[in-house]
């Protein structure tokens, strides 16, 4: 049974590190464990869920938040969006700030389907059916043998698009890339990522050279900090190889300035980041405006359901790490069918439901 009026009752946080896999390392970073931050706002006699990807800090954070969220409306997300916006003013929006803010936006989204019995694909308004996927890894810690095997476990499994990174070992790219394509064959999409790695000549010279294997996306060539820097990749270019960024997109302005300076063919989103369901909506909403293609980055279990609301988003990030933790402790998390997620439209909400048995272990 629908219901249409409900208060926040209860706020409640948990952070938990996942070791991961094996050592992962990109062009400007090494980790060896994910910390994974879930909110969970109660309210009308239904549970709402969200999550983010961030330090535990994040979620000290949000438990000093909790006072601006708990007697709220559970169907005012604009006026607490607006109250918790203006708490962290002086913390500085981007980073943990926004972080926390994305996760408790996710929750109390989640918390409204879940008190009107929607899906939350539904309630924000079905655009498409399923979500086209790349799959996300070959870590510059990877051999090539590692790399290899992972990008046709992608292909065997319905993937037409893999994403490896590049960047640490600048002397080794070459060879691994060539590595990657002759792995996954002439058809298969072929996306690098270096993570901000390079300068702006030496990411000019190996976009010409990647372009000799059909690369046909190229994220962060250089910081995404470096407007100018992107868009002298952008104009020069080869054509067909697309330039992307903006995952660390944390408010509004910050994919705006990108968009004015023409500095991106694909501007990428990340909803654990950017202001939850509402900062993500809007960000496909300001990308429509400006004509640009959008991308999900990361937390594919988040943005199932939010990019099949907009058509402007043209494939979603399956990031290994991420999906790994998902399908573990996430009850609902659906798999890949044929390089695609479809939304469980059989549950309301985002459709998951946080494993707390399996998840104790990891809890910081």
């Amino acid at each position: 049974m629908a219901q249409t009026d409900a208060s926040v009752a209860a706020l409640e946080v948990c952070a938990y590190a996942i070791p991961t896999a094996g050592s992962e390392a990109d062009g400007t970073f090494r980790w060896n464990k994910t910390t994974l931050v879930v909110v969970f706002v109660e309210g009308g006699g239904r549970k709402g869920i969200g999550y983010t990807y961030a330090d535990a800090a994040t979620a000290a954070l949000i438990r000093e938040l909790a006072t601006i969220v708990v007697g709220s409306d559970a169907f005012e997300t604009p006026a607490i969006v607006v109250r918790l916006a203006h708490a962290v003013r002086n913390l500085g929006r981007p980073g943990i700030a926004s972080m926390a803010l994305s996760a408790i936006d996710a929750a109390l989204w989640d918390l409204k389907a879940k008190l009107l019995d929607l899906p939350l694909v539904v309630l924000l308004g079905r655009a498409r059916d399923s979500l086209p996927l790349y799959g996300s890894g070959g870590f510059t810690s990877y051999t090539d043998d590692q790399l290899v095997r992972q990008f046709e476990q992608w292909l065997d499994s319905g993937f037409t698009m893999v994403k490896m990174k590049v960047g640490e070992h600048p002397q080794d790219d070459l060879r691994r890339v060539e590595a990657a394509r002759s792995a996954i064959g002439p058809q298969a999409c072929l996306f690098v990522d270096a993570n901000g790695a390079y300068t702006r000549k030496q990411a000019l010279a190996f976009a010409q050279r990647f372009a000799e294997y059909r690369v046909a996306w190229f994220e962060e060539p250089v910081s995404s900090d470096d407007l100018d820097g992107l868009k002298l990749l952008r104009d020069r270019g080869p054509p067909g190889m697309d330039i992307a960024a903006g995952e660390y997109g944390y408010e509004l302005g910050y994919f705006r300035r990108m968009l004015a300076a023409d500095a991106v063919d694909t501007l990428q989103a990340d909803a654990s980041r950017c202001g939850g369901v509402t900062g993500f909506m809007r960000t496909a909403a300001l990308a429509e405006a400006f004509g640009i293609a959008l991308s999900s980055h990361c937390a594919p279990a988040l943005h199932v359901h939010l990019g099949c609301a907009t058509d402007r988003l043209v494939h979603a990030e399956y990031f290994f790490d991420h999906a790994r933790i998902e399908g573990m402790l996430f009850d609902g998390a659906v798999a890949p069918e044929n390089g695609a997620l479809r939304p469980d439209c059989s549950r309301p909400g985002f459709g998951i439901e946080l494993k707390r048995a399996d998840a104790a272990r990891f809890a910081v």
